[in-house]
């Protein structure tokens, strides 16, 4: 970033959350200008101290008094606290960037991916809203194709790795594939039905129309980022056991009739996309091969053979990075770089 912008005040509501952990690094990765650093959790982690960029910080409670003096607030502590906590963070001065789903249909709050939609922030009142961490990797694909030949309809089909549903569904996916190479029962906690050596298609609770709450976020958070808001979109959300990343079979429907050729050259031309795609070679993304990598992977483009305009992609991205801390700070980054804030950035 540049040189000339002055320290920028970072606080972290959820620092102690795998998220949390994860905006530390990645803004520790990106070298992110942070000057005073809060560190904020529930009373239950008052007393950890955590280390970032060699100094070590102790983690608060998440009182209104800790947001005074904060110009970015990274959240990620859930839906009810971003709910009561973010508007405090605003009245303070500071601009909420949120995890959760508490703002992300706002039509007052813009909904942001930076390399997608970034011009929507011009009109931010204070929060921001991250978007659904299978939303995030798919808008990336989509907007390239868009401009090129228009969407008409889009159906994806999602493989999302446990660390999407947190920690706990981490250790139980460990836990129970453990347990069942040892012939010994482990029966499911976090999730619905077993996990390990499975596959659930049931993330988030199931609506009146037969969807989850999880595939219906991707129809509507996939309207707004696109500002598309008739686009036909349909989502089947699978959860599988895989640790780390989402995978994503999508198929588009164009306006006109596009060329897997064409349409590598104009994802090509973003620059969070990396194409992996020469199956027979072998080369096309996996989970393992995106997971701790920061772009949206995209193989297997083929012509849909259903559809005259149609197109076929596998996309794979880690989740929780392009899905959250990653698009996160890119937000933050935009911000800055293009003074955004409620106080001036310029030294």
């Amino acid at each position: 970033m540049n040189n000339s912008i002055r320290p920028i005040n970072v606080a972290i509501l959820g620092a102690t959350g795998r998220v949390g952990q994860e905006l530390l690094k990645v803004l520790e990765e990106r070298k992110f200008p942070v000057g005073e650093l809060r560190l904020l959790a529930s009373s239950r982690s008052k007393d950890m101290k955590i280390t970032f960029n060699g100094k070590e910080y102790p983690v608060q409670e998440p009182t209104a008094e800790a947001f005074k003096g904060i110009d970015i607030v990274l959240a990620s502590a859930g839906a009810e606290i971003s709910e009561r906590l973010a508007p405090l963070a605003v009245e303070h001065g500071a601009c909420v960037i949120d995890n959760s789903n508490a703002f992300r249909m706002d039509p007052t709050v813009p909904l942001v991916v930076p390399e997608v939609n970034g011009h929507t922030l011009k009109n931010h009142k204070g929060i921001i809203a991250n978007p659904n961490c299978s939303t995030a990797q798919l808008v990336v694909v989509l907007k390239p194709l868009h401009d090129l030949a228009g969407l008409k309809r889009v159906i994806v089909s999602t493989y999302q790795s446990v660390s999407g549903a947190g920690k706990e569904a981490m250790d139980e996916l460990e836990l129970q594939t453990r347990a069942i190479m040892n012939d010994e029962d482990y029966a499911p906690q976090v999730f619905q039905k077993q996990i390990a050596f499975n596959l659930i298609p049931h993330i988030d609770t199931f609506l009146d129309n037969g969807y989850t709450k999880e595939e219906m976020k991707v129809v509507q958070e996939t309207r707004k980022i696109l500002e598309l808001p008739d686009l036909p979109i349909t989502c089947t959300a699978v959860r599988v056991p895989v640790s780390v990343s989402h995978s994503e079979a999508v198929t588009v429907d164009l306006e006109r009739a596009v060329s897997p050729r064409q349409a590598r050259e104009a994802l090509a031309d973003s620059p969070i996309i990396e194409i992996w795609d020469q199956p027979e070679d072998g080369i096309y993304p996996t989970p393992i091969d995106a997971a701790g990598r920061d772009p949206v992977f995209v193989g297997r483009i083929r012509r849909d053979t259903s559809s005259e305009n149609g197109l076929n992609l596998w996309v794979v991205a880690d989740n929780l990075r392009i899905g959250a801390a990653l698009n996160a700070v890119r937000i933050a980054e935009y911000l800055v770089e293009h003074k955004l804030l409620k106080q001036p950035v310029a030294s």
